[in-house]
């Protein structure tokens, strides 16, 4: 029975063991935990002012006024009138940049707090106080960063696509969302979507193929849209129970997508639950997104192999494509930006609104390349990024989508022994430090090569679509 006990407790107290050295006295540790009323000011004063203050007026949409706003500006950018794009993106940076002093005071006092605490707690720097607790080194951080500017001309490449097939020379950032191919033709009810979803995760072998039908069957799933309930899609549940999943399925192909994404977390929690102990199965975030998406990748490649219609093939092809664009260089420019800031802060260089803009300025030229205008707006784009209060987060949408390409490669290619390792991953839940449990499914972040993988892919993904124009 000890020995029972000793195996449950052994990673918790190891891990606590390994952060000995960075909690300090009580007397201290007192006076930080009062620090905690006020710590979290900066974020809030951002949350205020963005989502309940600041206004961003009516825009011109082709003849017609509409009110911009957070959730309407993404459909404004999505428009096939270019006018209608401009004005969305002129108008909200102009607001951003009405604010931006105010704006730039509530980001550097979050900067300073991370550093103060980094430096309470003595750690060398405010990223390596983020990375500790996941025992994920600063290096694999720069790998990532590394990786992807080696492989940015593939970025570059995608920029001279979106130009040559909406013809504009002059490519601009109110651009880069302007659809590339027309939307998703065919209607996909819920029937037709978990067929779909079945038979794509197919590779995943008879037993997870079980789990699906009960999911299906057995009360799992919340399918519709309803009078107040959430929005969006999620999965939760507990330890005693089955997963349960929350949808808003519309009868698009992206809610098939949203279905095989949360189906992902569903059985990853159900695996772990099953496998460890009530204190071992909670799995940590940086693995989190790796089994949905191992799902969406899985499901992208059934329907590439499958679709004849050349129409469909490009939508399907440029939806995959945004996920490398979005998830990894994106999110990996973020992350970026924010080694730079807390960088700055740890000099003694200023963080002004002027120095920010910059900076972010800068990385924008760079990561989509001298081909797209890196106006005055874009320079303040770091203003309205949320993530940004909860500093060096971000970088594990781009390490997750990566670990989800090398696995579900390897599962398509090796079959039975690569999802054997998948499932033994699946089952690690939060019995170990994440860059452990990844290596079970045939996963080493820290050698950066995934990432590389992950970016290959990319340009395949894009060489395939140049193709279809």
């Amino acid at each position: 029975e000890h020995d029972g006990l000793k195996k449950e407790y052994t990673y918790m107290i190891e891990d606590l063991i390994r952060s000995k050295p960075h909690v300090l006295g009580e007397s201290e540790e007192r006076l930080l935990s009062m620090s905690a009323d006020f710590a979290g000011g900066a974020q809030q004063i951002f949350t205020m002012l963005n989502n309940a203050d600041m206004k961003f007026g009516n825009i011109d949409d082709d003849g017609e006024e509409k009110e911009l706003s957070h959730a309407s500006y993404i459909g404004f950018m999505q428009s096939d009138s270019r006018q209608t794009r401009r004005n969305a993106y002129e108008a909200m940076y102009s607001a951003y940049k009405a604010n931006i002093n105010t704006i730039a005071a509530a980001y550097a006092t979050s900067v300073k707090k991370d550093v103060f605490y980094a430096s309470a707690r003595g750690f060398g720097s405010a990223l390596e106080r983020a990375l500790f607790a996941d025992n994920v080194p600063p290096a694999l951080y720069d790998n990532l960063i590394k990786a992807v500017h080696d492989n940015l001309p593939t970025m570059y490449d995608y920029v001279d696509l979106r130009k040559k097939v909406l013809g504009i020379d002059d490519l601009g950032m109110h651009d880069v969302y302007a659809p590339l191919v027309p939307g998703a033709q065919g209607e996909y009810p819920f029937e037709k979507a978990k067929a779909m979803v079945k038979a794509a995760l197919a590779p995943l072998g008879e037993d997870y193929a079980a789990l699906l039908d009960s999911a299906y069957r057995d009360g799992w799933i919340d399918v519709f849209e309803n009078e107040g309930k959430l929005s969006g899609a999620y999965s939760w549940g507990t330890y005693s129970v089955h997963p349960y999943v929350l949808l808003n399925h519309d009868d698009r192909l992206d809610s098939v997508f949203t279905l095989a994404h949360e189906l992902g977390h569903a059985m990853h929690t159900w695996y772990s639950n099953h496998a460890q102990t009530f204190s071992n199965a909670g799995y940590t975030i940086f693995v989190a997104e790796v089994a949905s998406t191992v799902n969406e990748i899985l499901l992208t490649k059934y329907l590439l192999a499958n679709e004849t219609d050349k129409d469909q093939k490009k939508y399907i092809l440029n939806h995959y494509i945004d996920q490398f664009k979005g998830t990894v260089v994106r999110q990996t420019m973020f992350a970026e930006f924010e080694k730079i800031s807390h960088a700055m802060q740890e000099s003694g260089e200023p963080l002004t609104a002027e120095s920010l803009s910059e900076k972010y300025r800068a990385l924008n030229r760079l990561y989509f390349g001298d081909a797209v205008d890196s106006d005055d707006f874009i320079a303040v784009e770091w203003a309205r990024i949320p993530h940004f209060y909860r500093a060096f987060y971000v970088y594990q949408y781009a390490t997750g989508f990566s670990c989800a390409i090398t696995i579900a490669n390897n599962i398509l290619k090796n079959g039975a022994p690569a999802v054997s390792a998948y499932k033994n991953f699946l089952k690690s839940g939060g019995s170990d430090y994440p860059l452990e449990e990844l290596k079970i499914a045939g996963v080493d972040l820290i050698s950066g090569q995934p990432v590389d993988v992950c970016m290959q892919e990319f340009k395949a993904a894009l060489d395939d679509l140049k193709a279809l124009f």
